[in-house]
């Protein structure tokens, strides 16, 4: 179904490290993932993973996560395009992934999520990130960018978390931050890897 978007992918991972995706899939999947998201019964504070644990932090993070499960048939469409780049990346890339997880991510009004590396300080875990938004009517004053940097601090791309919009990017090259969002806002963040706990 999304066979266009896998060559795409790799062929950008391996030229920049990253890809912006407008308009990733149909108008119906993002709209069913966006009433899932909005049930905010779910929804936990995020926190930071320290050295042996995860806590809180206010001053890095505000975002409020619920983990995907895959036991929808939304949320199953959704893994299934996950399963199948996960399977062109090992077979093109040789990347030796097994296993994806992803969260919902809501950040209410002034939410944010300073500048951090998906992966965990020495230790290879995370390899690509994926983050995929939600928000439908999502304006310049809206806010909440995700800004992503090089190896080097260099600012590469600012992104609006626009409806539909897929990022993927290699989780150990590219600092990002989310900036202070100015309205309610969803998305799904992902993390292919290469341990499984």
């Amino acid at each position: 179904m999304y066979n266009k978007l896998y060559p795409k992918i790799i062929d950008a991972l391996v030229k920049d490290g990253y890809i912006v995706l407008e308009d990733a899939f149909s108008e119906s999947l993002c709209s069913a993932l966006l009433s899932m998201a909005q049930d905010e019964s779910a929804y936990k504070r995020a926190g930071i993973s320290g050295a042996d644990k995860v806590h809180l932090d206010n001053n890095r993070r505000r975002d409020k996560i619920r983990w995907l499960e895959g036991g929808t048939k939304v949320e199953g469409e959704f893994l299934a395009f996950t399963k199948e780049l996960q399977e062109h990346l090992n077979r093109e890339l040789f990347l030796g992934l097994s296993y994806y997880e992803a969260h919902f991510a809501r950040y209410d009004e002034g939410d944010f999520y300073e500048k951090h590396l998906d992966a965990f300080k020495n230790s290879k875990n995370r390899v690509v990130t994926t983050v995929y938004y939600l928000n439908k009517h999502w304006g310049k004053e809206d806010g909440g960018e995700l800004v992503v940097y090089d190896e080097n601090d260099t600012f590469v791309t600012k992104v609006s978390p626009k409806a539909n919009t897929l990022v993927v990017f290699l989780s150990e090259k590219f600092p990002h931050e989310v900036l202070a969002s100015r309205k309610k806002r969803y998305s799904i963040a992902g993390w292919f890897r290469v341990d499984k706990f």
